[in-house]
């Protein structure tokens, strides 16, 4: 795992693009996961990420650690988020239903517009809860399908920090489910640490509160 300080004054990081098909002198080399791991720098580390024209970029962490906020300031209208489908519920029926009742129906919505989103072949920058495993398997083979890659960003913020980001938005998820995000995001996190990506995962990349704070551009190239 790359914890050099290469690019702590680099203006962008261009990730590796994998979806076309590898010659056959290059196939050992794509089986070799891509971690760089930002973490630990001050917010010394690079301003953009840049990826292919056809890539998927997956954001994960715990709910509150800064993924939406990220997405808003740095995905440059290429994001597909599921608090933007929430709230778009809500405004319509949070005064008349609990939201435990019609979150299917918002999980449906968001799923169908993903696809959508998806399916125009552009590159795109998708929330992840980060227990949904499924949904980052299906976006790897999608990713493959358009000729692009998938690659993680994952922010690693202590529970705390996290806790802290809900009370500030005024919404937070059950204890319950806090828990399930912990474990999951501390397994997925314990194996990217590994260099142990999900399947069809190209690259993962490493942010702590800090990091993600100076990235001000997730671009694609092409």
């Amino acid at each position: 795992m790359d914890r050099t300080t290469a690019y702590a004054s680099t203006p962008a990081v261009a990730l590796p693009a994998q979806g076309t098909a590898p010659s056959r002198t290059s196939r050992a080399e794509e089986r070799v996961p891509v971690v760089r791991d930002l973490r630990d720098r001050a917010g010394h580390g690079p301003r953009a990420l840049l990826f292919g024209p056809h890539d998927l970029v997956v954001i994960t962490g715990l709910p509150g650690s800064g993924k939406s906020t990220l997405m808003r300031r740095a995905a440059g209208g290429r994001g597909v988020d599921s608090q933007d489908t929430r709230d778009r519920w809500d405004a319509r029926l949070a005064g008349v239903l609990p939201y435990a009742v019609y979150r299917p129906l918002v999980r449906l919505a968001h799923y169908a517009g993903l696809r959508r989103a998806v399916r125009s072949g552009e590159g795109l920058v998708v929330h992840d809860c980060g227990t949904q495993s499924w949904v980052r398997a299906w976006l790897g083979r999608a990713a493959r399908r358009r000729g692009g890659a998938l690659h993680l960003l994952l922010l690693d913020v202590p529970p705390g920090t996290a806790l802290e980001g809900q009370r500030e938005r005024g919404r937070g998820v059950s204890r319950y489910a806090f828990l399930r995000h912990r474990r999951a995001a501390a397994r997925l996190l314990r194996a990217v640490e590994r260099g142990t990506l999900p399947d069809g995962c190209a690259s993962a990349v490493l942010l702590d509160r800090a990091a993600a704070d100076a990235l001000t551009r997730i671009g694609f190239t092409g």
